[in-house]
């Protein structure tokens, strides 16, 4: 659920409707909205604000998942000449320990680096030692290579539960849902994957790609032109809840 009013009241509404869809639906774990964390916000607040201030801007946060991969340079390169950032969910395995220097050069260049656990199992599926080695081999890998450690996560498949949100905590992890999917693991077609996104997406929405399918980097100038073009502003996602901070165990979710 995306929340497009600019009140606190509407956004703290907003955000109890998406809880009682999600126990409507079965599940019974409580999410927050960016806009409410931002709402909720005390004046002691010091979450960093990024190009805008998300309380007063159209703002949109791009995500990109299960990377880096082969594209992601190209990614890179495309982002820096639009002067966006990003968030990006890397897996460790085959992704982190293979890209160092991309994964480098995303925190550098002024990218938000997060967790998208170790191997892409379904944490819901695994025992609590498992979900933590999952989420902290990763943690290790890219704080080696980057200097720290991840602030966010992202479960495979947005699958998370009471267990998982509380080792979660425990690593300072916070969870981040999403708003938007273009399901580019299932096409390769650039103009599908845009189509996708701007039928979806919505003020303080998150965006969910993956820089590791053929068709999707290729739509990325496409997705940025046209919605900058809508008076939306890209931000990371952290700046997305700023002056809020995210809390480490929560689930957010648009």
């Amino acid at each position: 659920m995306s929340l497009k009013t600019k009140s606190a009241g509407a956004a703290l509404a907003g955000a109890l409707v998406t809880v009682l869809t999600l126990a409507l639906s079965g599940c019974s774990l409580q999410t927050t909205a960016p806009a409410s964390a931002r709402a909720d916000a005390g004046t002691d607040a010091k979450g960093s604000f990024g190009p805008v201030d998300c309380r007063k801007a159209k703002c949109i946060a791009l995500t990109f998942d299960a990377g880096p991969g082969k594209d992601t340079p190209h990614l890179l390169d495309v982002l820096k000449e639009k002067k966006v950032h990003a968030t990006f969910f890397l897996l460790g395995r085959n992704h982190v320990l293979k890209h160092p220097d991309t994964v480098r050069r995303i925190a550098a260049e002024g990218h938000e680096v997060a967790n998208h656990t170790w191997s892409h199992e379904i944490l819901t599926d695994k025992k609590p030692d498992e979900i933590r080695s999952e989420l902290e081999r990763t943690q290790v890998a890219i704080e080696e290579i980057t200097g720290q450690k991840p602030r966010l996560m992202r479960p495979p498949q947005g699958r998370t539960d009471d267990t998982v949100s509380e080792i979660s905590k425990e690593l300072g992890l916070s969870q981040i849902l999403w708003s938007a999917t273009a399901k580019d693991y299932s096409t390769n077609d650039s103009a599908l994957i845009r189509k996708r996104i701007l039928d979806q997406a919505s003020r303080d929405g998150v965006i969910l790609l993956h820089d590791i399918y053929p068709g999707t980097v290729p739509a990325v100038p496409g997705i940025i032109d046209a919605l900058q073009k809508q008076g939306y502003t890209f931000v990371t996602v952290p700046q997305l809840m700023a002056p809020a901070e995210p809390v480490p165990g929560t689930i957010y979710r648009p």
